[in-house]
């Protein structure tokens, strides 16, 4: 009989976007598609964060051109609520319990995510571990720090890609943003590649899971849970 896998899922706490006097947080979508293809699939997840607790939701997401089929589920479902109302801290989190880890995206992740020690460390335990690490749209700020165990940037050499500049341009926050994720996976030496402004598009590189955009948040998850499948 199969072990079940555990599945780590990793939100920003950050509710600031920079001085504008606007919230942000994490992208509902972005979190909730991944949270049901995990959940359907039998994984176990764990919710953690940098200060536990409720996440604070990025409130645009949460608008009505922003829905989709898997928004609609979690809005019926307590039961997802109530454990996302209760995430762990990041630094009770050993990341030798669970099989994968995946970060939704959002603004809130380039503040603190990108900063966070206990983060750096877990990507870079997953990733010398050879687990899936999964990162969306805005997530992949939390590549910022981590290295290899060569001592360079772990996005050093791989092929990634995450939110782009012109789709930074288009929501208007190009000069409110601490960094561009593009520019800094390039500046970390990753080599960048993106698809059309949002549509999905997703790069593996070995078990190194990147997604561009919003709409890109289902096949990372797809993408998981094929690596820990085929794993057995």
């Amino acid at each position: 009989m199969k072990m079940k896998m555990n599945i780590l899922m990793v939100l920003t706490s950050h509710d600031k976007l920079g001085d504008t006097g606007l919230k942000t947080g994490f992208w509902l979508e972005e979190f909730a598609s991944p949270f049901y293809e995990f959940k359907d699939k039998g994984f176990d997840i764990t919710l953690a964060s940098p200060l536990g607790g409720q996440p604070p939701l990025d409130p645009k997401s949460d608008e009505p051109d922003f829905q989709t089929e898997a928004t609609a589920r979690f809005s019926k479902d307590p039961e997802a609520q109530a454990l996302l109302a209760n995430t762990t801290r990041l630094s009770e989190i050993n990341a030798a319990d669970y099989d994968a880890v995946f970060y939704p995206g959002g603004h809130g992740p380039l503040w603190d995510l990108a900063e966070d020690k206990h983060s750096i460390a877990l990507i870079e335990q997953f990733y010398q571990a050879n687990k899936p690490l999964g990162l969306v749209c805005h997530a992949p700020a939390a590549l910022l720090h981590p290295k290899a165990s060569d001592g360079k940037p772990l996005v050093s050499g791989k092929r990634v890609t995450g939110f782009s500049n012109s789709e930074e341009e288009a929501v208007q926050l190009t000069h409110i943003v601490p960094f561009l994720v593009e520019d800094m996976l390039q500046k970390n030496g990753g080599t960048y590649v993106k698809g059309d402004d949002w549509t999905s598009f997703v790069v593996a590189d070995g078990h190194l899971i990147t997604g561009q955009n919003p709409g890109s948040s289902e096949a990372v998850a797809q993408a998981i849970v094929a690596q820990l499948n085929a794993r057995g």
